[in-house]
């Protein structure tokens, strides 16, 4: 079970969607949100001339969903002034710092540079506008540990945020929280479930080669499953496609789109061991 937190937010600006300072109890650390129009104004706050780690997201080139950069700077200000001129996808930042300047200093936001880049190509659930993936500085032990503890932190603050590229797939769950699901047809056999992140499909389950021709007009899942094959979370085997690891799809529907290779309702295609639809099991859950 995860434990429970609270996170303030304080709204510099009075303005929701300008700038977001984001902190959290028991926690050195904070966020600074804003979009990127803001940043000739916010870099001149004490936060940027600190040491720290930060975000860059936007739009992808495709216009199908977002990618993700992540840097560290010493200080922070001129490496988000830089990107301001010379990166142009990115529409919103995240940046990282301590309540009190001076707690990180430039080997702790390398390691969080690169432990973060690591972990978001592990996930595959955002592209990264990261070429390489750096080195992990040399660390004290205990460095090491405060670290990680940092990381754990911004990892829970994260999602919250509306980021999830860092997350791994959810547990399968408990037989009293949710049926594990199957969605069969021309040939394959997927299993999945739901979850709070959206609708999760098993390693080792199956989906199509061959898609249908109305597939291949649907940009969004089109562009999904080139990913997916792109970055071996799809791989070819024994006539059929298998996932390679669970996966996070936004919906039962992208899951089975994927799976059967077509236009599909999740709500219906998805059935538990005794036959019934994922909408009808939410219908009894209802009490409807």
């Amino acid at each position: 079970m995860q434990t429970p937190f609270s996170l303030r937010i304080f709204v510099a600006d009075g303005d929701p969607d300008g700038l977001r300072i984001v902190d959290k109890s028991n926690w050195i650390g904070k966020a600074l949100v804003f979009p990127r129009a803001l940043l000739p104004q916010v870099k001149a706050r004490p936060e940027l001339a600190q040491t720290g780690v930060y975000l860059l997201l936007g739009p992808r080139p495709d216009g199908e969903g977002d990618m993700l950069y992540v840097g560290e700077g010493d200080p922070i200000r001129p490496r988000l002034e830089s990107h301001y001129a010379q990166k142009d996808f990115w529409t919103r930042a995240i940046g990282f710092t301590t309540t009190t300047a001076g707690q990180l200093n430039k080997a702790h936001v390398q390691f969080l540079e690169s432990r973060l880049i690591a972990l978001a190509r592990a996930a595959k659930r955002m592209p990264l506008d990261n070429a390489n993936q750096p080195a992990e500085p040399s660390l004290s032990e205990a460095d090491r540990a405060d670290m990680e503890v940092f990381l754990g932190h911004m990892l829970g603050m994260l999602p919250v945020l509306g980021v999830h590229a860092f997350e791994q797939a959810p547990k399968a769950p408990a037989a009293k929280s949710g049926p594990v699901l199957t969605c069969k047809g021309k040939g394959v056999q997927a299993t999945g479930y739901e979850a709070s992140q959206g609708f999760v499909v098993r390693a080792g389950s199956q989906a199509v080669v061959a898609v249908t021709s109305s597939f291949t007009q649907m940009t969004g899942a089109s562009e999904l499953r080139a990913d997916l094959l792109q970055n071996g979370v799809l791989v070819e085997e024994g006539g059929a496609l298998r996932f390679t690891q669970d996966y996070v799809f936004s919906a039962p529907s992208a899951a089975s789109d994927i799976v059967l290779g077509g236009s599909t309702n999740g709500r219906t295609s998805w059935k538990d061991a005794k036959g019934r639809t994922l909408k009808e099991i939410q219908t009894a859950e209802a009490g409807q």
